[in-house]
């Protein structure tokens, strides 16, 4: 067991894990009004489109589509691709991506330190991404934003690396937990998924959920306490024994999709990174790409999570659930894998959201729980965070009534996954996870220190026992 830290030190550290709480908070809040203005820019004045919001987040209850179509759309994500990508290149390439895999890769191979640039590049880039319809979503963005910002405050108070490391979970950990509304969730998605098995970085939880409860508390005062998304009383009944079937068939499919998506995925990224073409003009390149397919399946734009809502609310059809579950992993494969800026929690979410929408419509079932259940199987199963995934989209809908069928159709998830993706070579959306707390490098150091005070220990000379000879 880990010595406790002297009372001083831990007192400074409680003090500093409140202070990122707020700071997370108040990052949310700034992200989301920077998020609004580029889409009013990019979107509602430049191509004439507005995408149904969520309620409670004030959010348009319909579409709204201008006068031009959808044609216009597509010349706004390349606009907006253009700029992310000059800008990103010249300043701080590490914001090009998803975010969060930055900040699991400071972690293990960086001491958590992270370039006081990143998190104000990660900041506009991903909100002109995400504004001017790039199909991407808002945890990788907060994840680097504010998981960058306890990293940098605890580099400018002179901290260790160890303790920069935990910064920078409690950051991202705030971040994630004002933006979702998912105080739990959030933390133990911070210590969750740094692992690629089932493995958590146990000592940082206590200063996660700190983190994470004062963010939630702080952004509360803004916006309210109200889950994201807006449940019926539906999902208040338990499931009847024989529903579990069908939540178990979810399940598998949901590791299917899971484990199609890293590959998919770092697939496209891979095909970008191939192109002959200079590195600021790639995330054009996949907007343009991303758009074609926004032209004949509108509801891929950005991180789509209207269209979530309106699948709990069973307002969409069930061929247009199945296209979607595709066409969002393609469109997002593009959007970020060619460099664009964003996170890939929406849209897996969105993926999970929409088969579990479907099937709640092949099974003649209600759809809200199956949306909400499928949003958990595939994210943890596609990002290997069976506990975190349950948590986080629980506390995102208030269906906590699920937790039992949430339970079983992640497990199903998570297992197919590990099992299917075993000889493939992209096994995770996030490819920077080691699998367990011996890969890391970030603990080598204290597995040395152990690996010496045991051999000094054996190597110590033994007492020789006394000669009984000598009393005869």
């Amino acid at each position: 067991m880990k010595a406790p830290l002297p009372r001083q030190r831990q007192r400074r550290l409680l003090i500093d894990t409140i202070a990122l709480g707020v700071a997370g908070a108040i990052g949310a809040q700034l992200f989301n009004a920077m998020l609004r203005g580029t889409n009013w820019l990019f979107l509602e004045k430049m191509a004439g489109y507005v995408a149904p919001g969520l309620p409670n987040e004030g959010g348009a209850a319909q579409e709204i589509v201008g006068p031009h179509g959808f044609w216009l759309v597509p010349l706004v994500m390349i606009v907006g691709g253009l700029i992310v990508g000059v800008l990103v290149e010249r300043y701080a390439p590490e914001a090009e991506g998803h975010g969060t895999d930055a900040v699991i890769k400071a972690y293990h191979r960086a001491d958590g330190e992270i370039r006081a640039r990143v998190p104000l590049v990660k900041f506009i880039a991903s909100a002109i991404t995400i504004g001017s319809g790039g199909v991407a979503g808002r945890e990788g963005p907060m994840a680097l934003i504010t998981g960058g910002l306890g990293s940098w405050y605890a580099t400018v108070t002179g901290r260790s690396g160890r303790h920069r490391r935990l910064l920078l979970l409690v950051g991202m950990s705030a971040g994630i937990s004002a933006i979702f509304r998912s105080p739990i969730g959030a933390a133990l998605l911070s210590v969750e998924i740094l692992y690629a098995e089932m493995e958590f970085e146990s000592g940082a939880l206590l200063y996660t959920t700190i983190g994470a409860v004062v963010a939630y508390a702080v952004n509360g005062m803004f916006v309210g306490w109200q889950p994201l998304f807006r449940v019926s009383s539906m999902v208040g009944h338990l499931p009847a024994p024989v529903d579990y079937l069908w939540y178990i068939v979810l399940g598998m499919a949901a590791g299917l999709i899971a484990t199609s998506l890293p590959v998919v995925f770092y697939g496209a990224r891979d095909f970008f990174r191939g192109l002959p073409v200079p590195g600021w003009l790639r995330p054009a390149i996949g907007a343009a790409m991303a758009g074609v397919i926004v032209l004949f399946v509108p509801k891929v734009i950005g991180g789509g999570y209207g269209w979530m809502q309106q699948a709990i609310d069973g307002d969409l059809a069930l061929s247009v659930l199945a296209v979607l579950v595709f066409a969002k992993m393609i469109a997002m494969s593009f959007t970020i894998g060619s460099g664009g800026s964003g996170g890939v929690f929406a849209p897996t979410l969105f993926m999970g959201g929409m088969l579990g929408g479907a099937c709640a419509l092949l099974f003649h079932q209600p759809p809200a729980p199956f949306v909400i259940v499928g949003m958990a199987a595939v994210f943890a199963g596609a990002a290997h965070v069976p506990i975190a995934a349950m948590m986080m989209v629980t506390e995102m809908t208030g269906g906590y009534t699920l937790l039992v069928p949430a339970a079983l159709a992640v497990v199903i998830s998570y297992l197919v996954q590990m099992r299917l993706s075993q000889p493939l070579h992209y096994r995770s959306v996030y490819e920077a996870q080691v699998n367990n707390r011996g890969d890391s490098p970030a603990h080598h150091e204290r597995h040395l220190e152990i690996a010496r005070r045991i051999l000094s220990e054996r190597e110590a000379p033994r007492q020789a026992p006394p000669d009984s000879s000598s009393s005869e």
